[in-house]
């Protein structure tokens, strides 16, 4: 089992953006037992609040159902998944600041996988939605397609078993 962790801000727009996107990609390819997928904030401003209703809209109409009730990361959350994904420096020194510098080796910002690395940019700020979850998917493929090289034998052992 890969434990993954997607992480932004406040946990109501692109980490649970990612989670969900995530969570469809590996379903449409049959590796849903190999992974647990869930999202988190570095605040705990929007604790307990559902996705934000424009993210909502945005990941329907590109077919991806799901829901959400945000929560905020703890250190705990960090040792106990092996990929700790983040969307922006920011967050990525948030996770860094939680951790007091430990466990670096397993945190990345989710589009350094990507043939393009950048942030994915925080629509709550910007509101271009289709922009974030573009990112949010290129990202992912990314991560995916590194997974399956890195731990094809973890991920074959865990479809046969």
């Amino acid at each position: 089992m890969i434990n993954v962790a997607f992480v932004c801000l406040g946990n109501i727009c692109r980490s649970p953006m990612a989670e969900l996107v995530f969570a469809n990609m590996i379903k449409e390819r049959g590796l849903s037992s190999s992974f647990c997928v869930s999202s988190f904030g570095t605040s705990d401003e929007e604790e307990g609040n559902p996705i934000y209703p424009p993210v909502k809209r945005t990941l329907i109409m590109h077919g991806i159902a799901g829901n959400h009730t945000a929560k905020q990361l703890s250190l705990k959350d960090v040792i106990n998944n092996d990929y700790i994904l983040v969307m922006d420096g920011r967050n990525l020194l948030n996770v860094m600041h939680l951790t007091g510098g430990k466990y670096s080796e397993k945190v990345f910002k989710l589009c350094s996988f990507t043939d393009n690395p950048r942030d994915v940019a925080d629509p709550w700020y910007t509101r271009d939605f289709e922009q974030a979850f573009a990112d949010v998917e290129d990202g992912c493929k990314a991560f995916l397609e590194f997974i399956l090289r890195e731990k094809a034998e973890l991920i074959n052992y865990n479809n046969t078993h």
